[in-house]
C-alpha cells in the first residue's frame, strides 16, 4: 500500500508539470508557425547618389558626371598617343596584340564605354539609369587600359627574339622617315613599306596609324 500511495503522489507532481510543459510546447509551436508564415520584410534597396531627391544633390550628381567624361577622354588620349606615335607603340608591342586577354579586354571596355557616352553629358541628369551605365562603363575602361598598358610596360619586347628585336628596331627607323615630312614622297613610300615588311607576322598597326601615314604619304604625293 505504501508503495502505491507514494507512487499516487509522484503522480500528483508529474502530471501537473507535464501538462505546463505541453501548454509550453504548443505555445512555441504555434509562434514558430506564425513568424514562418509572415511575409518577410523587404531588404532596404540599394540607394547610389543618382537615386537621391532631387534639389541640393544635383550638383553631386552633376560632379560624378563630370568627372566620368573626363577620365573617359583622358583615357582615350592615352591610347591616342599609342596609336599617333608608332616608335612608342613598336616600344611595346603587347598594346596592339589582341591575343592579349588584357588587351582584348581594354579595347571592349572602350567600345563599351564609348556605347553608354550621351551625345551630351546633361542628359544624364534626368536618367539615373543611364548615368549609372555610363560611370561604370568609364571605370571599367579606366581599369583595363591601366593593366594593359602596365602589362605592356613590364614585357616590352620581351615576347620576342633578337632577330624579331631587330626587325622592329629598323621599322621603328623607317616609320620615322615615312612619317617625316622633310623626305621626299617616295622616300617616305618605301620606307613605309619596307617598315610593313619588317612587321609581317610580328606587329599589327592600328587601322589609325596605317591611315595617318598613308595619308601623309598620298599628300605629299598628290602636290
Amino acid at each position: 500500500m505504501g508503495l502505491l500511495f507514494r507512487l499516487a503522489e509522484l503522480l500528483v507532481v508529474i502530471v501537473p508539470l507535464i501538462g505546463v510543459l505541453y501548454a509550453g510546447f504548443k505555445a512555441f509551436s504555434s509562434y514558430a508557425r506564425r513568424v514562418g508564415e509572415a511575409p518577410a520584410s523587404p531588404a532596404p534597396e540599394k540607394t547610389s547618389e543618382f537615386d537621391r531627391p532631387a534639389g541640393g544633390d544635383d550638383a553631386a550628381r552633376w560632379r560624378a558626371i563630370a568627372r566620368a567624361v573626363g577620365a573617359h577622354e583622358g583615357t582615350d588620349a592615352r591610347w591616342l598617343e599609342y596609336e599617333l606615335d608608332t616608335a612608342k607603340l613598336l616600344d611595346f608591342p603587347v598594346m596592339t596584340d589582341m591575343r592579349e586577354p588584357l588587351t582584348m579586354g581594354f579595347h571592349k571596355a572602350k567600345l563599351r564605354a564609348e556605347f553608354h557616352k550621351p551625345p551630351r553629358a546633361e542628359d544624364l541628369l534626368d536618367d539615373p539609369e543611364a548615368a549609372r551605365q555610363y560611370l561604370d562603363a568609364v571605370e571599367h575602361y579606366v581599369t583595363a587600359f591601366d593593366a594593359a598598358e602596365a602589362e605592356a610596360v613590364r614585357r616590352r619586347r620581351a615576347d620576342f627574339s633578337r632577330d624579331e628585336q631587330q626587325r622592329i628596331a629598323r621599322a621603328q627607323n623607317l616609320l620615322r622617315l615615312a612619317a617625316d615630312a622633310a623626305a621626299t614622297p617616295q622616300e617616305r613610300e618605301r620606307a613605309y613599306g619596307l617598315a610593313r615588311q619588317e612587321l609581317e607576322g610580328l606587329i599589327v598597326l592600328p587601322d589609325s596609324t596605317r591611315a595617318a601615314i598613308e595619308r601623309g604619304i598620298a599628300g605629299e604625293i598628290d602636290k
